[in-house]
């Protein structure tokens, strides 16, 4: 069976694969930074272990150095149709400096920047508020102490002139996504403090407006991390509060959650109180697991949301994984071609005749046009988009994956 034999099926539906097709190409993924060396950053002064983040797994080929990374992602694009973006962590600065976190500047991320333009991308940012001294208590922007709070606080502020810097460098607007890990291990005694110590060091932070055509805000909630089971400060509601009253994006992150909630069913319900979404998506195999992600069911649903409700106008799609047991860079391919494969599924789904049924209450015609569709041949549509931009698939994708990996397997 050819394309156009596909295409003719889909057309038989009402489907339109052309139009599937170029409106893939035109929504970009960002794919992290921290899967390419194991979440450990490139500074020279203060970075340590620690904030309930770890990659597990010694596979040869970890990158060492910036150069080394930007090398492997631009293999990892080479292998990856369609429109790119990097979301990068403050601890990858770029320079023979040593700043403190407190003391960042956008100079220390111009390499980036010059790379990005090079390659055609935009970039995203994150503040890093884990793996640093002052972050061993699990407590940052909430910690009691004031200097804590403050060393924090100039971290944050750096952060997002940094990400505003880089938007207007870029010309297109870069997400600064704030996660900490502020936590308790055991059951506290006054959560409503802390909760107040953090929304004040927030607003405190975003205080100064910033053009949202260079930098937008975003913040991220967590159910719980190593060394914060008990009660994590920045919760689901605590942030979904926030993002509502102060207008940020609200980051969904598919790992933060309980293992049987849908992020898919979240998507419509912010979306009544939010202006935009920033989507982490990852595999919590065993709840915030962040494996590389599959083309399962999870994703499947939540591509469809965002298509069925309209949404990916007013959504940034991110990556958040990180596996060290394999082939780093076959797994941002393996991880970004299948978001991508997920959204095709997404955008060839007959969802007039869908919503139609539904609405109609014809629940029977909806599951069994949901069922019969699931042997369309959306493969062929994907070979076709990969095709266009001369990408390999199948048997050519592992080849060139295993070379690669061959090339760099030498690293120590």
């Amino acid at each position: 069976m050819s394309y156009q034999s596909a295409k003719a099926a889909f057309a038989d539906w009402g489907v339109d694969t052309e139009a599937a097709l170029q409106r893939l190409r035109s929504i970009p993924i960002s794919m992290h930074c921290w899967q390419g060396d194991d979440v450990r950053g490139f500074e020279q002064k203060t970075g340590t272990s620690g904030g309930g983040i770890q990659a597990t797994g010694n596979h040869p080929g970890r990158a060492r150095t910036p150069d080394e990374l930007r090398a492997d992602l631009e293999f990892a694009y080479s292998m990856i149709p369609g429109t790119h973006r990097l979301n990068l962590h403050a601890m990858y600065l770029d320079t023979d400096a040593t700043p403190d976190r407190d003391e960042i500047e956008f100079g220390h991320f111009t390499p980036w920047v010059d790379w990005a333009k090079d390659q055609g991308i935009g970039l995203d940012f994150n503040p890093t508020f884990f793996a640093h001294p002052k972050a061993d208590d699990n407590l940052t922007l909430s910690h009691p102490d004031r200097e804590i709070r403050d060393f924090w606080l100039e971290h944050g502020r750096r952060s997002r002139d940094i990400a505003a810097k880089i938007g207007a460098a870029l010309g297109s607007a870069c997400v600064n996504n704030i996660w900490v890990p502020d936590g308790y291990k055991d059951t506290p005694t006054d959560r409503m403090s802390a909760r107040v110590r953090l929304e004040a060091s927030l607003d405190t932070m975003l205080a100064t407006s910033l053009d949202k055509s260079q930098m937008l805000d975003a913040v991220e909630s967590k159910l719980f991390g190593i060394g914060v089971e008990a009660c994590t400060v920045g919760s689901h509601e605590f942030y979904l509060g926030y993002a509502i009253r102060k207008g940020t994006l609200l980051c969904l992150d598919m790992g933060h959650f309980h293992p049987t909630e849908n992020i898919a069913d979240k998507l419509s319900s912010v979306a009544l109180s939010v202006d935009d979404i920033l989507l982490h998506v990852s595999r919590p195999m065993r709840w915030d697991s962040d494996h590389v992600i599959l083309l399962d069911d999870a994703i499947l649903q939540m591509a469809q949301e965002l298509v069925s409700a309209d949404l990916l106008g007013r959504t940034r799609i991110g990556l958040d994984f990180f596996d060290a047991t394999i082939s780093r860079t076959a797994a941002w391919v393996i991880g970004t071609r299948n978001m991508q494969k997920a959204l095709l599924r997404a955008l060839l789904m007959p969802l007039d005749t869908l919503k139609s049924a539904e609405n109609a209450l014809d629940f029977t015609s909806r599951l069994t046009v949901t069922e019969e569709f699931k042997d369309m041949p959306f493969s062929l549509v994907w070979d076709e988009f990969s095709a266009r931009e001369n990408l390999p698939t199948g048997r050519a994708l592992i080849t060139e994956l295993d070379r690669y990996q061959s090339s760099v397997s030498g690293r120590g």
